[in-house]
């Protein structure tokens, strides 16, 4: 028998964990989809209307990923490889600039990552909003022990 060719197509529970984990290490589905042993997104979509099972788990894993983009963050603000470059000045002195290209697209990585997870979990990653203060300023809280004033 002929070994089949091109992308799976048919559910299997094995397929969901492995898609599964790889949005829960923080992988986009368009990534993981682009795999060869992987199937389309258009049918990972279609199983997520079809299988409540694999939605579920899906759901799970998308949660997960916002705590892998929390570390990935880390990593990202953590890493200072090509901050700097060497520029020559015109009297051909060697000079330490900061790299603008660079430090912008790692702001604009964990900008983006900060605003997906504040979708994916927005009780722990979300813009916490006062509710209770109307908008005025809280008394400051006085910690420790307390003297009265004779």
């Amino acid at each position: 028998m002929a070994k089949k060719i091109g992308r799976p197509t048919i559910y299997s529970q094995n397929l969901a964990d492995n898609i599964c984990s790889q949005l829960a290490e923080g992988i986009s589905l368009r990534t993981v989809c682009l795999a060869e042993d992987m199937p389309d997104k258009s049918t990972v979509f279609m199983w997520l209307r079809t299988k409540k099972a694999f939605l579920d788990q899906y759901a799970r894993a998308k949660q997960e990923s916002a705590d892998a983009m929390a570390e990935e963050i880390l990593d990202i603000s953590d890493d200072g490889t090509n901050d700097w470059m060497t520029i020559y000045t015109d009297k051909g002195y060697a000079k330490e600039v900061p790299n603008n290209e660079v430090l912008q697209r790692s702001r604009l990585r964990v900008d983006t990552r900060k605003w997906l997870m504040a979708k994916m979990k927005p009780k722990k990653y979300g813009d916490k909003i006062d509710v209770t203060s109307d908008g005025k300023a809280l008394p400051t809280p006085i910690y420790g022990s307390q003297s009265k004033e004779k």
